[in-house]
């Protein structure tokens, strides 16, 4: 839809923005494909030619502009873009502005100039290069990068838990392993699961079966912290950082010998909620309840785990238990359009598959995907009548389990 002489003033008296950006016409294409890559990376928007920063209108003079547009567009942009393009006319007497418009692209796109591709993104009234972990979720939001699937640097062969390996290939999946000390087959094997890539041990090998994860990944473990009374405070009960590979080590009788986070997670729930007895059914005996039901407890461990959002490096899953409540924060928004509201109904989405299929495999998830309806808020409804509070703050996902 064209945009009138009126509405284009209104834009222009209102500055630059997120979506915004003004442009003398006689600038560099690579400047001027600088920014169009930036709002495609974004939510797309508008780059105004022949307006200047302060919002002052000095007009188009460069001849052929559609032509220089369309071609900056496909050579300085990769993959490249076709804008939306018009001119209004007369905006001021004898002054004329073209405006070239990008949607949100669904690749993340570059700007290619002196023989490098560059990513920009924009940020406020600003387009400028992304940090790793910015660059990281961008990919991670049009779908097209996994951050699982990382290499983890300075992580080889030797780092992994060959025991879990031989479990998970032999005992879980019930296929043929290679030999210990034979480390190209293991290789080969690890390759095809995406456990390794060409780079070395992906973040996803790392969480699963490496020695210490942590060593490499500071933000694999959980933070456990059991506080009298409803806040936070120094004084808790029991600290812990629960640390090690998310997979258990289990002998020939599937039985755990080493725990895994989730075991260790469970462990501590359980030795820090509050017990209360019943009779059970005729009054032979008094049966002790936990406070929370302990399959809730590890689904909601689980999904932490398997759902959280491994690109922010600085911040464990945190399990604080409190005397009305416990919870289990995940850093990270909800991956892939999914809400609060959504997760409740059985929508899923996975950010980091790898894991959620051996996790799957480890029978740790449902095949239906419909653990928090099904474990979560039906299990707690039949424990004491609540449901579970779920918040998505910033970069922080909560799941809230309430005390009656």
């Amino acid at each position: 839809m064209a945009i009138t002489r009126t509405d284009l003033l209104e834009i222009i008296r209102n500055g630059e923005n997120s979506g915004i950006e003004f442009k003398r016409d006689i600038v560099q294409n690579d400047a001027f494909a600088k920014e169009l890559v930036a709002l495609a990376n974004f939510e797309g928007g508008s780059v105004l030619l022949g307006v200047e920063d302060d919002g002052s209108i000095s007009g188009l003079t460069r001849p052929n502009l559609e032509e220089w547009v369309m071609t900056a567009c496909r050579d300085k942009v990769r993959p490249g873009l076709i804008p939306f393009y018009e001119v209004v006319r007369d905006v001021e007497p004898g002054k004329d502005v073209a405006i070239v418009r990008v949607t949100r692209g669904l690749d993340v796109h570059t700007l290619w100039h002196n023989n490098r591709n560059t990513y920009y993104i924009r940020v406020g009234t600003q387009s400028r290069e992304p940090t790793p972990e910015e660059l990281g979720r961008l990919f991670q939001q049009r779908g097209s990068f996994r951050s699982e699937l990382r290499p983890v640097s300075g992580v080889t062969f030797a780092d992994l838990d060959i025991r879990r390996l031989k479990n998970y290939f032999s005992g879980v999946r019930r296929q043929e392993v290679p030999a210990d000390d034979d480390e190209v087959a293991w290789k080969t094997l690890l390759f095809n699961t995406e456990i390794m890539v060409e780079d070395g041990i992906t973040v996803s090998g790392v969480l699963l079966f490496g020695r210490t994860p942590n060593k490499f990944l500071p933000q694999a473990g959980i933070d456990a912290a059991a506080f009298p009374g409803l806040s936070k405070d120094y004084a808790a009960r029991e600290r812990s950082a629960l640390r090690g590979p998310m997979t258990p080590l289990l002998n020939e009788a599937s039985e755990i010998v080493e725990a895994g986070l989730v075991e260790q997670a469970i462990a501590f729930a359980k030795r820090n909620i509050a017990v209360t007895g019943q009779l059970e059914p005729g009054g032979a005996r008094r049966e002790e309840v936990l406070a929370y039901p302990l399959e809730a407890i590890r689904e909601a461990v689980v999904n932490a785990l398997v759902h959280r959002d491994y690109l922010l490096s600085s911040t464990d899953i945190e399990l604080s238990i409190f005397d009305d409540r416990m919870e289990i924060v995940s850093p990270g928004r909800l991956p892939n359009g999914i809400t609060p509201a959504r997760m409740l109904t059985g929508c899923r989405a996975a950010r980091n598959q790898l894991i959620k299929d051996v996790m799957r495999d480890y029978r740790y998830l449902e095949n239906s995907g419909m653990g928090v309806p099904r474990k979560i808020v039906k299990c707690m409804k039949e424990h004491n009548g609540t449901e579970p509070v779920l918040i998505e703050d910033g970069e922080r996902f909560t799941m809230r389990l309430v005390r009656q």
